[in-house]
């Protein structure tokens, strides 16, 4: 497992703009935040999650000109650098591959849920992120409603989180810096 420093390192030698790292770290907060607070932790290990939080979006830069889907190119780049299990939770952050309400919670839905609410680098509420993006890539219908289901998925995410910390909805809201949505 990669650590912080070693993170934000591979961020430096990507190439990963100034904007687009402080939104990772912001992703990073918020994703802490959560693993901290968690009633039972047991499983979920808060350095995976440090380091997929950091280089979730490895990629992106080089994605505004290419176009490439940033989660599957990020996978791939630090799948390619022996990182297999940080690699699967950067693909998963744009979309989760699976979702059991009732399963155990899961180092890739915290990532997912923790990046549906950093907006640039200021943690906003799903719905403020969720027009942003409708704003920035919706562009079609279909692409319009395809961001409006997956923030369907996101605030399932929400209510499975909330249930596993000990501070609750509540909790959770007040550790995104916001007063109930």
């Amino acid at each position: 497992m990669p650590s912080e420093s070693e993170c934000r390192a591979l961020a430096e030698e990507h190439g990963m703009l100034h904007n687009i790292k402080a939104h990772s770290e912001a992703v990073m907060r918020v994703a802490t935040s959560i693993v901290d607070d968690l009633v039972a932790p047991d499983g979920m290990e808060r350095p995976l999650v440090v380091a997929a939080a950091l280089l979730h979006d490895i990629t992106k830069t080089r994605a505004l000109g290419t176009r490439e889907r940033h989660d599957k190119s990020g996978g791939e780049l630090v799948r390619g650098l022996g990182m297999e299990r940080v690699a699967r939770i950067i693909e998963q952050h744009v979309y989760l591959e699976s979702f059991a309400p009732d399963g155990p919670l899961l180092e890739s839905e915290i990532v997912y849920y923790a990046d549906k609410r950093v907006m640039h680098d200021t943690v906003v509420s799903l719905d403020e992120r969720l027009e942003d993006l409708v704003v920035r890539y919706g562009g079609t219908p279909e692409r319009e409603a395809l961001i409006r289901g997956n923030f369907e998925l996101a605030r399932a995410v929400e209510a499975k989180i909330a249930r596993r910390m000990r501070s609750g909805a509540r909790g959770l809201q007040a550790l995104c810096g916001l007063a109930d949505e």
